[in-house]
């Protein structure tokens, strides 16, 4: 193994911790649907899904590449500066999850990253054209194509299913789920596994253990791809239920439709090595899918605050990251420092989470999608619209007794006698 200081050892085991927390944010990204739809029961999801993670770490090294040589300029890059992309990576996650949104673990990392980088070395640190091109169009484009591939997917596969019993079609597209759920966790593994990959070896070239434009070592791969695997088993449950039951109702037919969709989108983008939010991707795919069945809703006020997330992901990241490199310039307290916040914030997170606990016992414990509250306009619209059964009498025989009854407010009490029938028109 490669020489390692006090400090290098920091950074590695704190990237370590960003992988876990990777781990348990991302398992909706894979599991959520099969678990909402009934076609896992949820414990025996998260292992499913832990263990195709570990699998997937070892298929490719291309994202990590983006993460270690592409992303910034390696020269001039101290661990302090990962040290602090990590700090603002791990507290953005343990906040969305404490408040059940799925935002994206890459885009936290890289904006971790950009923002300490940009405070160390200055602008000239982080390559843009790389930022634009491998981040920000593909974070743009995952869920509209992941949506779209879903949407017509669901519509395909209910139509095909059309043909046979609806009690054949749900078991069928049952156990294609668990199937389309194995395909999200593997690609899950072969693209975010390598971005703690590339991040601790952009830290050892970072410190001098390996020579600039050094592939991740073999041990480097192993203790992302466990990091990661863990944390998944964890399971995210918070999140869970967002994606499984907060954003709308899915049937089998449309979790597969989306599961599917969204393997496709993610494993195409760990080949081209796009470093691709699998969040957005698996999002994207469920409201797609949502929207492919025909009566289908997405709830969109979910939809709304999780859009809001994604925006401030790797600004707010960013500027953690850039505070704690400012905070390390004083030196060995400035580190500490920043340390001792970073596990007194996670306990914290942790401590109030415990309020209300969310597991696998209730995970699927959510009002459904239609249901939603209605807003100001609803309310307004249905104070002043006819009554359909007063609307209905002028063009047919006559008013009744119960259509009449039927426009008094429930608060006011019934005529004690009827009115006589008006005439038929």
């Amino acid at each position: 193994m490669e020489h390692i200081t006090l400090l290098l050892g920091i950074v590695i085991i704190t990237a370590l911790v960003f992988d876990f927390t990777n781990g348990f944010h991302d398992t909706a990204n894979a599991m959520a649907t099969t678990i909402s739809t009934g076609a896992l029961k949820p414990k025996t999801a998260v292992a499913m899904s832990a263990v195709l993670n570990l699998v997937g770490a070892f298929m490719s090294v291309e994202v990590a590449k983006t993460i270690s040589k592409g992303l910034v300029n390696e020269e001039g890059i101290q661990p302090e500066v990962i040290f602090a992309a990590l700090v603002g990576a791990i507290l953005w996650n343990l906040v969305t999850w404490l408040v059940g949104l799925p935002s994206s673990s890459s885009h936290a990392l890289m904006g971790g990253l950009i923002g300490a980088a940009v405070a160390s070395a200055g602008i000239d640190a982080v390559n843009g054209s790389v930022v634009v091109t491998k981040v920000l169009i593909p974070a743009v484009a995952a869920p509209i194509v992941a949506g779209a591939a879903a949407m017509l997917a669901a519509k395909v596969t209910y139509k095909l299913g059309g043909k046979v019993g609806e009690k054949t079609s749900t078991k069928g597209y049952r156990a294609g789920q668990v199937a389309s759920a194995g395909l999200v966790s593997l690609a899950h593994g072969t693209n975010d596994a390598q971005k703690t990959m590339g991040i601790i070896t952009l830290a050892l070239v970072a410190g001098g253990a390996l020579s600039p434009g050094s592939n991740p070592p073999v041990w480097v791969i192993v203790s992302a791809g466990m990091a990661i695997a863990m944390g998944t088993y964890l399971g995210g449950w918070r999140i869970i239920r967002t994606m499984g039951k907060g954003l709308t109702d899915l049937q089998p037919q449309q979790g597969f439709a989306a599961q599917t969709s969204a393997a496709s989108v993610i494993l195409a983008s760990s080949t081209l090595g796009f470093s691709l939010s699998t969040t957005h991707a698996c999002s994207g795919a469920v409201m797609g899918a949502g929207l492919g069945r025909k009566g289908g809703v997405v709830r969109w006020s979910t939809a709304t605050r999780m859009f809001i997330a994604w925006g401030l992901t790797l600004p707010a990241a960013a500027l953690v990251a850039s505070g704690a490199e400012l905070v390390m310039r004083t030196g060995d307290v400035g580190v500490a420092a920043v340390a001792v916040f970073l596990v007194a914030a996670c306990a914290a997170i942790w401590f109030i989470s415990r309020r209300q606990v969310v597991d696998h016992h209730n995970v699927n414990d959510v009002r459904p999608a239609g249901d939603e509250e209605p807003g100001v306009v609803t309310t307004a619209m249905a104070a002043v619209t006819v009554p359909p059964t007063v609307a209905a009498a002028g063009t047919t025989a006559a008013v009744t007794d119960e259509d009449l009854k039927a426009t008094i407010p429930a608060e006011t009490p019934a005529p004690t006698t009827a009115p006589a029938p008006a005439a038929a028109v």
